[in-house]
């Protein structure tokens, strides 16, 4: 039988179908080629080259595996990266669109005998953050690139200086009405004073309007005498506002920015030792508390290499060896055995190299007896956890 024309419907039909996908069950990963049918399969396995590939994996068929397993690992993460970036997803939408590609690796070929037994595997070594629902099981990619991790914590750090300043500006603003209220309240206070006669023959009249009744000799009298008392009136109010206006100016409340002068003040004459929210140290021994590393790191000891920006250190892991970039937020002290050496981390004694004395587990404190610096030999207590740690 002939070949078919270029442009005969069969050869168009040939082309669709090799472009497209076919059945799995004929595609053979070793020669990196599909079969159409049953059929074609059959003669491809019969063939010479592929004899000479299965004599190949043969001889170490567990490398052949891992190398499938490793590119599968790789491109499935990759596109899972690029496509749908930190967002949850089903893992069939990712496999799906994966497998969309003609020259992918097929899974029959690697150590995965399901999608299932992949995506548990990918929660177990960190790699993604795995869930079950009733729908199915659903991933989300861990990015831990550093740059990208130093980027969330600046942008988190940034938000949380903003918030304090609008927390702080709240404050000032609601203060200022608070005394300003206060101030009007005073200035509104009706100041009652005692009526006194200036001559005691004079009568005094009261205007109490049209029901009331006035009894005096004349008319010439009661207008004296409600003149005498305006009068009166208007000299006292005058007396009593100048009192009040000098006793306001005297008892002046003190602005916030006064108020934080004088406590620096003070703080400064007694010498008190002022914490900082930063303590990372080089050379000292950390605990990673984060589960955003995954088991393989949670839990696991470290030594910090290098510090960067106060909040950021360079660790390297005591067991694996591995080198991480991490924020304090990420990472704990070490409180070691009585004797051993510790380095003191925030407070009056910062950066002061000490011995273990004893610990205080009802308080989360210890006694420390300083090893280093001018007051050396000095036993110190009450010194918390947080605030030193052990020594590399």
């Amino acid at each position: 039988m002939g070949k078919a024309d270029f442009l005969s419907p069969k050869a168009i039909s040939n082309r669709i179908k090799a472009k497209g996908l076919q059945k799995l069950r004929w595609y053979c990963q070793m020669c990196q080629k599909q079969c159409r049918d049953e059929n074609g399969f059959k003669c491809h396995c019969m063939s010479e080259s592929h004899q000479r590939q299965l004599l190949l994996a043969s001889e170490n068929p567990s490398k052949f595996m891992d190398y499938f397993s490793n590119e599968f690992k790789h491109d499935f993460l990759e596109l899972l990266r690029r496509r749908f970036g930190t967002k949850r997803v089903h893992n069939n939408i990712v496999y799906n669109e994966y497998i969309s590609h003609r020259e992918h690796i097929h899974m029959n070929s690697t150590r995965w005998e399901t999608l299932t037994d992949f995506t548990k595997w990918l929660g177990r070594e960190g790699l993604c953050k795995v869930d079950e629902t009733p729908k199915g099981w659903y991933i989300q990619y861990i990015d831990r690139d550093p740059e990208t991790i130093r980027r969330q914590e600046e942008l988190a750090r940034k938000k949380k200086h903003d918030l304090d300043d609008e927390e702080r500006s709240a404050r000032f603003i609601e203060e200022q009405v608070r005394r300003g209220r206060d101030g009007k309240e005073e200035d509104d206070t009706p100041a009652y004073t005692e009526l006194k006669r200036e001559n005691e023959e004079e009568k005094v009249a009261f205007n109490l309007g049209a029901t009331s009744s006035v009894a005096g000799p004349s008319k010439s009298s009661s207008l004296l005498g409600e003149s005498a008392l305006k009068a009166t009136a208007a000299s006292t109010k005058r007396k009593d506002m100048s009192c009040s206006s000098s006793s306001k100016e005297g008892k002046r409340k003190k602005s916030a920015l006064e108020e934080i002068k004088e406590m620096e003040e003070r703080r400064r004459q007694k010498q008190e030792p002022v914490k900082t929210d930063y303590w990372l140290q080089p050379n000292i021994i950390v605990k990673v508390v984060t589960k955003r590393l995954g088991d393989r790191y949670h839990k696991k000891k470290a030594v910090v290499v290098e510090v960067n920006d106060k909040y950021t250190a360079v660790v390297k892991m005591v067991d694996s060896g591995d080198k991480l970039k991490l924020d304090q937020n990420h990472v704990e002290t070490v409180i070691p055995a009585p004797g051993k050496r510790v380095l003191i981390l925030n407070g009056k004694y910062r950066e002061t190299e000490a011995i273990l004395e004893g610990i205080d587990e009802k308080n989360f404190s210890a006694t420390l007896t300083l090893d280093s610096g001018p007051q050396k030999g000095r036993t110190v207590d009450n010194i918390a956890y947080e605030d030193f740690s052990k020594l590399a």
